[in-house]
């Protein structure tokens, strides 16, 4: 099961959970109604004994109906909502209500360091946003969980005993693990089960306050009939919760055994997560935190009865990745956790600080494009190597910058920068008018001590950029947008790196603004939307062959081919390649088309991801502006595209503008 699979299959599952929470919430209702008109009919029955539930009696009494089932559903729908309103501010918002503290990309804490390397190779790798990393400096049991309404806006937590007792592959497992839940649509369920849960929670909460308000009262002679009705509330309430969390534990079972899978095809690796799991069932794994509501996002949740539990048992889990494993092997974890606790502190301390001062190996992928498909939301082993030598290899001063609340803006622009003197004195002037001599200053010392940039590393730098970018005041982040989009359009050109920088950057400020509208797929069809996608191969194969028409048009034919099903095209000339080289408009037309195109349905938007792929393939020997431009578009796609270098295993070249 591929990505596109995995995302159709994400959409059936949310309809399926909101089908059972309806069902749920009518449950509910109905039981609400039945206490209601058994309290009014004995209310109104004349002599003892007499029968009530008439049909006279129940057409009397419609308004208790109606009244009842408002008030509950009301009730149930203000609760959910004002939950989900609650942790709108993506996955940052739910690791802060469990006392995380964020880790700032320029830590030179040497474990904090470790960690965020490893994050940024995973997402690198996979091509997703990188997230905010954040520990939970309280917990000591050994944890993690990712939230989030979308990859944009999403968090990655791990527990400070995870920091302490994992070692680099461990840690790499269980970070994989929780990109799998990224990658594989589950955040967004996540922070929904926990709106509509605490939307029938709530009924429970109001019904136990009342309780215990008319406990305290002075004035309890007429108080009879509120403490029914609160008594009612509560019971109802946790009856309501009960079955919640049964429906929430079966759905979020399975989902655990697809990450863990996911985490073992990312790294290679399964002794990694295996060893994680082991030592999570050597030692405690809980959060002191109060985590039952959100226990079904955790990396290992313990505590709860069997029925209730959201994640498989741990021994079922490494069962599934090491079918050898034997139960006893968990004391002998122990006493090694319990021995080796201090020495393996200090061990990691020094890995990470030579991890931190020297290159990774790994050197290149050699990742030829009719890979990414299958790669797409599983990357493997070697996106995770290649990544993290690509993180590796960025220049120290560029890494101090793009890690600097303070500066990272400033690295992002100085990828713009034009190499023609009089465009770049141009561009330099519209940042200190924007930013101040400050930015511009450090715009410049950055030309100067990175003369020239791999162009494989221009899409890493930026992404890694994100998680500080995304901490901006809204106004910062219009503001810089604007500024991004003027030093592009400074040479009245537009190329396609600087389009795939702005394409990138525009996408993130979107999703981070509205995280909860950021999807995998719409309901549009690919058929009704023809023109738009040929427009899309049309650019990709004129910037992969600016100076050879007859390659562009046999890519484009490639494309479209794959695309359609139908034979290439005769025509020497498509007219939307004519479209993809006129000056800096092409970029308009491939926004609005991309726009369009975003809406498709998830099978559909694998099928153009084939086509794209087909155009870069068929063309020959793969440019770095293709590389790029796939790279964009994807994100505009909504599609995390992993990491790729040229066919030939070369990095090619091209101009810093």
């Amino acid at each position: 099961m591929d990505f596109f699979e995995h995302q159709d299959r994400a959409q059936r599952r949310t309809r399926w959970l909101l089908g059972l929470f309806m069902l749920a919430v009518l449950a509910i209702v109905v039981v609400m109604n039945l206490i209601a008109l058994v309290l009014f009919g004995q209310a109104q029955a004349t002599a003892p004994g007499e029968p009530w539930l008439t049909r006279e009696f129940l057409r009397d009494n419609l308004d208790v109906v109606g009244w009842t089932s408002a008030f509950t559903v009301g009730l149930i729908g203000l609760g959910s909502l004002y939950r989900m309103l609650s942790l709108r501010d993506g996955g940052g918002a739910v690791a802060r209500e469990l006392g995380g503290t964020r880790i700032e990309g320029d830590t030179r804490d040497p474990l904090r360091r470790r960690l965020m390397n490893v994050v940024e190779e995973v997402a690198i790798a996979s091509g997703v946003p990188v997230p905010e990393v954040y520990v939970l400096e309280q917990e000591p049991g050994i944890n993690a969980f990712a939230a989030g309404y979308s990859p944009s806006d999403a968090a990655v937590a791990v527990t400070r005993g995870a920091l302490e007792h994992l070692n680099r592959d461990e840690l790499q497992g269980v970070v994989a693990h929780e990109f799998g839940h990224i990658l594989n649509g589950d955040m967004r369920m996540n922070i929904r089960l926990v709106g509509m849960l605490f939307g029938i929670l709530v009924m429970a909460l109001i019904g136990q306050r009342v309780l215990l308000a008319m406990r305290f009262s002075r004035n309890n002679r007429n108080a009879g009939g509120i403490v029914v009705a609160g008594l009612v509330l509560m019971i109802v309430g946790y009856i309501g919760l009960f079955f919640g969390r049964w429906i929430r534990a079966s759905v979020s079972r399975q989902r655990e055994y697809l990450a863990d899978a996911s985490a073992v095809q990312f790294t290679r690796q399964p002794e990694g997560i295996a060893g994680a799991l082991k030592k999570i069932g050597a030692s405690y794994s809980g959060l002191n935190a109060d985590s039952e509501e959100v226990g079904h996002m955790l990396f290992v949740n313990g505590g709860l009865g069997r029925m209730f539990a959201t994640h498989p048992p741990l021994e079922d889990r490494i069962r599934k990745i090491e079918p050898g494993f034997d139960p006893s092997e968990l004391e002998a974890v122990q006493k090694r956790m319990q021995e080796d606790a201090r020495r393996r502190r200090e061990e990691q301390e020094a890995e990470a600080a030579r991890e931190q001062a020297e290159p990774k190996a790994g050197g290149g992928l050699g990742l030829h494009p009719e890979a990414l498909l299958e790669a797409i939301g599983d990357p493997g082993l070697a996106h995770i190597l290649g990544a993290g030598f690509l993180v590796a290899a960025v220049p120290s001063a560029l890494e101090r910058s793009v890690h600097s609340d303070r500066w990272a803006a400033e690295a992002m622009l100085y990828l713009l920068i034009s190499s023609d003197s009089e465009v770049r004195d141009a561009q330099l002037m519209r940042i200190l008018e924007t930013r101040g001599e400050d930015s511009e200053k450090r715009v410049r010392e950055l030309l100067q001590e990175v003369p020239e940039l791999s162009p494989d590393l221009r899409i890493p730098l930026l992404e890694m950029a994100f998680p500080v970018l995304r901490r901006h005041p809204p106004q910062e982040r219009e503001v810089l947008s604007r500024l991004v989009d003027e030093l592009i359009q400074a040479d009245e050109r537009v190329s396609a790196f600087e389009y795939a920088l702005g394409r990138l950057v525009r996408r993130q400020l979107q999703d981070i603004e509205r995280p909860s509208q950021a999807r995998s797929g719409g309901r549009r069809r690919l058929a009704d939307n023809g023109g738009q996608a040929r427009y899309v191969l049309a650019v990709l194969a004129h910037h992969g062959h600016p100076d050879d028409p007859d390659a562009a048009v046999t890519a484009f034919n490639a494309g479209v081919a794959a695309l359609t099903g139908i034979m290439p095209l005769e025509s020497e000339a498509p007219p939307e390649l004519e479209q993809a080289t006129a000056g800096t408009a092409w970029a308009s037309v491939l926004d609005k088309a991309l726009e369009r195109l975003d809406q498709l349905r998830v099978k559909d938007k694998r099928t153009l991801v084939e086509a794209m792929l087909a155009t870069v393939q068929r063309g020959g020997g793969v440019q770095v502006a293709e590389i790029e431009l796939l790279r964009a578009m994807a994100a505009a796609l909504h599609i995390p595209l992993p990491i790729a270098e040229m066919a030939d295993g070369s990095q090619g070249s091209e101009s810093h503008d």
